[in-house]
């Protein structure tokens, strides 16, 4: 009554490689993989190096000079830093919005490195949890 008909063996394997295809294209292009793509993007060299080895990049305040460490996350993620590397201050503000965490770590760049004192105004001071040694 019903027939099964196998596909030639270049079928099934064409077939294969088109699910895997499909998987990954659908796995690379999510709203995550993509904000940390475009984020990126936007990083220099050496932050990339920096993010891609340690979770999290520094950057110099523009009104203050300070060095900040944006640590990768959507939340309490921005520290400052003292001269010696350590944790000094913790700063909490994100953009308003539901954004992944990769945008949400652009912004912060963008506001500390063009508008420090608006970003710093509107954020929420916390103490970071370990002020022993340097931060990594």
């Amino acid at each position: 009554m019903f027939g099964f008909r196998r596909f030639p063996v270049t079928w099934q394997s064409r077939l294969v490689k088109m699910r895997e295809l499909y998987r990954r294209y659908f796995r690379e292009n999510n709203r995550e993989a993509r904000g940390l793509r475009l984020l990126r993007g936007w990083l220099s060299p050496c932050q990339r190096a920096q993010f891609d080895a340690n979770g999290h990049f520094d950057v110099v305040g523009c009104v203050s000079g300070r060095k900040y460490r944006i640590h990768y996350g959507a939340a309490m993620n921005v520290h400052e830093l003292d001269g010696a590397g350590h944790l000094k201050m913790g700063w909490c503000f994100v953009p308003d919005g539901s954004l992944v965490a990769g945008d949400v770590m652009l912004a912060q760049k963008i506001a500390l490195e063009t508008s420090e004192s608006s970003a710093l105004s509107v954020a929420k001071r916390f103490v970071p949890n370990d002020r022993s040694g340097p931060a990594y």
